[in-house]
């Protein structure tokens, strides 16, 4: 919850603490403070184990993180089993290897892939066509 502040956030609350509250009041408010925090983190735990107890024992693994719906994503297609080709999908998503082609093709180097053999040569200009030769004409795309 708190694990984006940094040492100067820190020091402002502590001296914004310590201006509103005074250094008279001011561990009395922390003691009181922290005793609530542990109040709230003792019913949430109790909550949570009674709704584990009420589901049953078939749900005796159940995490409330895995209700995050990332974490869900992740537990259930990233980290399960691959039944569906998931990694494949996501293999082919990797353009590492399309930017080395093209990497390669611009500074002049011949690719090792099978797949750059039969792309075209994209640093080669194409044939001009005779002078009474018209361009292809689409009537559609017009």
């Amino acid at each position: 919850m708190f694990n984006d502040i940094g040492a100067l956030e820190l020091l402002t609350l502590v001296v914004l603490a310590v201006l509103v509250f005074g250094p008279e009041k001011l561990p009395k408010v922390i003691q009181d403070v922290t005793r609530t925090i542990r109040k709230i983190r003792e019913f949430s735990d109790s909550a949570k184990e009674d709704i584990r107890s009420e589901l049953g024992p078939q749900f005796k693994d159940f995490e409330f993180e895995d209700l995050n719906p990332k974490t869900f994503v992740r537990k259930q297609l990233m980290d399960g089993d691959d039944d569906l080709g998931l990694k494949e999908i996501r293999e082919s998503f990797d353009l590492r290897k399309e930017m080395a082609e093209v990497t390669d093709a611009v500074n002049g180097r011949e690719s090792a892939s099978p797949a750059a053999a039969a792309a075209p040569d994209l640093l080669k200009k194409p044939a001009q066509p005779a002078k009474d030769e018209r361009p292809p004409f689409d009537a559609d795309a017009t």
